[in-house]
């Protein structure tokens, strides 16, 4: 019997080391896992697709033999981003998909992000996996494989929505991620000058992490972009379905303040849409909303999570500060960061102004980066619960405790959450000036003092 590690089950896909706790024998049993779980919600076929890092390969394969062995049609989509996938699984009406990928963790990682009957596969249901592994619930049949690339097709569609105008000059940084062979085929079919860096697929990640939210990660495509006097550049996290973008001077354009730009097109057909964004995100981006004849609601951080508010509030477009963006709106749902690009280009080839003029409009906030810091496993939802029952009541305070608590007053808000995935507490605070944000992270700093936890050094 193969053994799963339970600590590689996480709260939105399923991560862990390659040859350690992370085996083609284990991916192969998980995979008869879920494919028991396609079975049993009446479902016969499922798509599969891999990253670019040296162990997807094998472990794609592991998992087709696990799918197989339930009885299931698999379609073999091949090599691209996780988004890639998610399409397969609606073009091919496939009623599952399954996606070996390790994101933007280091070149040692690998792991899995599920989809099933069109939502996210997450929470319980990947704890499930882990029981029906352990008890060998297995269901059994003779299922069959077929090979179905679609990258072509994808791209296709992703570039079918883009809106032509005035050209732009664009550089983009692929980080050497599985984003790079479609990042190069769609800027193929682009008007325009645009300048490719990293786009060989390399699972070592030579350059830079693929991470596109951490700062550093765009040293090369500011450069780029100072150098050769583009318009923008555009960067992709490893697994392609998160955004990283700076505009001309090199400024970085965070998630909730790209959602500004989108939400402003979306709402300009779809009046008193809900857009919905994640508890991290600034306030400025929720004032915009309404102000632009919208209902901005916040939502608990995490790309499951958010995708499953939307189709219940039937939202044509959410987003996350992580660059996790997501379009209804003539798409799927989804997090897609190309179809994302698409739709960014495709506004600013139809406006008068340029990104930096949007960004300069976009109110100014002075803020805190996200802060991670260590707390036990058993401790970090308690410590938010805490806080919530300390201030609940205090006076000039307002508490909303969708995910954590995020702490409104005066000088602007700071937020405390624990992490779903790792033992960690996650904080940031805003505010409209820098005399308010000291007074806010002092604010943060004492809530975290009463419940013993020791404030991190940069806070």
């Amino acid at each position: 019997m193969t053994t799963i590690n339970p600590n590689i089950l996480r709260e939105y896909d399923i991560r862990g080391i390659v040859g350690d706790n992370f085996t083609e024998e284990v991916v192969e049993t998980l995979g008869r896992a879920f494919g028991t779980r396609i079975k049993r919600a009446g479902g016969s076929s499922v798509a599969v697709g891999y990253d670019g890092r040296l162990s997807s390969p094998g472990l794609a394969a592991a998992a087709v033999r696990g799918l197989s062995a339930c009885g299931l049609t698999v379609y073999e989509v091949g090599r691209g981003p996780t988004p890639m996938l998610y399409y397969s699984t609606y073009a091919l009406e496939a009623d599952a998909g399954l996606m070996i990928t390790g994101s933007h963790n280091p070149p040692d990682y690998n792991g899995m992000k599920m989809m099933l009957s069109g939502l996210s596969f997450f929470g319980a249901d990947i704890q499930d996996l882990g029981r029906i592994a352990v008890e060998q619930d297995f269901e059994t049949g003779q299922g069959s494989s077929e090979q179905r690339p679609m990258l072509t097709q994808y791209v296709e569609r992703i570039t079918s929505d883009f809106k032509a105008g005035r050209d732009l000059k664009v550089a983009w940084d692929a980080g050497n991620g599985v984003a790079g062979e479609a990042m190069t085929m769609m800027c193929e079919k682009l008007p325009g000058e645009h300048h490719l860096m990293f786009a060989d697929i390399d699972g070592t990640f030579p350059n830079h992490h693929p991470d596109p939210t951490v700062e550093k990660n765009l040293k090369d495509l500011k450069e780029a972009v100072a150098s050769k006097g583009y318009d923008l550049g555009i960067a992709f996290d490893g697994d392609g379905d998160r955004i990283g973008v700076i505009d001309s001077q090199g400024r970085v354009l965070w998630g909730d303040q790209l959602m500004v730009i989108w939400a402003k097109e979306i709402l300009s057909r779809n009046p008193g849409a809900t857009i919905i964004a994640d508890v991290k995100a600034s306030q400025a981006l929720f004032d915009e909303v309404e102000r632009m004849g919208g209902n901005g609601l916040m939502w608990k951080t995490g790309h499951s999570l958010i995708k499953s508010k939307m189709k219940e509030e039937g939202s044509p477009f959410a987003g996350e500060m992580s660059g996790h963006i997501f379009f209804k709106d003539g798409y799927y749902g989804f997090d897609d960061a190309l179809y994302a690009a698409i739709r960014l280009i495709s506004i600013l080839t139809q406006a008068d102004e340029t990104l930096d003029q949007m960004l300069d409009a976009i109110p100014k906030m002075v803020n805190t980066p996200e802060l991670r810091f260590d707390c036990p496993e058993e401790r970090k939802f308690i410590v938010a619960e805490e806080v919530k029952q300390r201030l609940g009541n205090a006076e000039g305070v307002q508490v909303i405790d969708v995910d954590g608590v995020r702490v409104l007053n005066e000088d602007g808000w700071w937020l405390l959450r624990a992490s779903n995935t790792q033992p960690v507490l996650v904080a940031r605070c805003e505010a409209k000036d820098e005399a308010g944000l000291e007074r806010l992270k002092e604010s943060l700093k004492q809530q975290l003092l009463a419940s013993e936890i020791t404030p991190p050094a940069d806070l």
